[in-house]
């Protein structure tokens, strides 16, 4: 065996790292002065990495099996008295066996990280989720529990007579306005709901505008927690709202 074979036979073990000693000191000197080889010891580095990225992703080049197969036959068919440097651990387990064991513990890491980014991805969904439900059972609460206030407010006129229909769930501060066949509002102007209390001054519930059916919604407009309502009303006002009504009553009810 010439020496460029010699040295070409430890390629596989120096591409690992697991040549130590005496030979690694050879090899060295060698690769820097042997373009052969160092291309070699290149494409043993690149078949590698294309085997340890192949544990979750697509198959890699038959190439690179058959190289590392013959590195492996190779390593097995070299005498049995190796000098003492060639001893280590990784010597008499084999580099195919390290290898081995590079590329597994590769693909448990990958599989750690997907586990970890699927969890934080499953845990932002659930919240959101909560988020959504609670947002969901504020609505509902003033239409769906039998203490919530229902108040119908109506228009003395014939049909298709404007109509409202107020929800209001006091210990929520939760209040649901819907209305239906309301007339068409001149530009720069908006009907305002109002809350009439038991006692004091009507208080501002939201401003709307009707579609083209006379159809509007409102759903949850500020107003003072834990409020008594009495009644409650609507005027037109210009589009942004008033403090206090300034013009005629055009709809009330009280609660049902």
């Amino acid at each position: 065996m010439s020496e460029h074979e010699q040295y070409a036979e430890n390629l596989a073990l120096y591409a690992l790292d697991a040549l130590t000693g005496e030979d690694r000191e050879k090899l060295a000197e060698h690769l820097a002065g042997c373009p052969s080889c160092r291309l070699e010891l290149e494409e043993f580095r690149g078949d590698m990495a294309v085997l340890a990225l192949s544990t979750t992703g697509p198959r890699p080049p038959q190439r690179a099996r058959q190289r590392l197969l013959e590195a492996v036959a190779q390593e097995q068919r070299r005498p049995a008295d190796r000098s003492p440097s060639r001893q280590s651990w990784w010597g008499w387990m084999g580099w195919a066996t390290a290898a081995a064991v590079i590329v597994f513990a590769f693909s448990l890491w990958r599989e750690n990280l997907q586990i970890k980014e699927t969890l934080a991805s499953t845990a932002a969904r659930a919240a959101q989720s909560i988020r959504e439900l609670e947002e969901f059972r504020k609505v509902a609460a003033p239409i769906l529990e039998p203490e919530a206030q229902r108040v119908t407010l109506v228009a003395a006129k014939t049909p298709p007579q404007p109509q409202g229909k107020a929800f209001y769930l006091k210990k929520r501060n939760s209040l649901v306005f819907l209305a239906n066949n309301m007339p068409a509002l001149p530009p720069q102007r908006a009907y305002e709901l109002w809350l009439i209390p038991v006692s004091g001054n009507p208080i501002p519930a939201g401003v709307f505008k009707p579609d083209a059916h006379g159809s509007a919604t409102l759903v949850n407009p500020p107003i003072p927690a834990g409020t008594e309502a009495k009644a409650f009303a609507i005027t037109v006002e210009g589009e942004a709202g008033s403090p206090v009504p300034t013009s005629p009553v055009l709809m009330v009810g009280a609660g049902e």
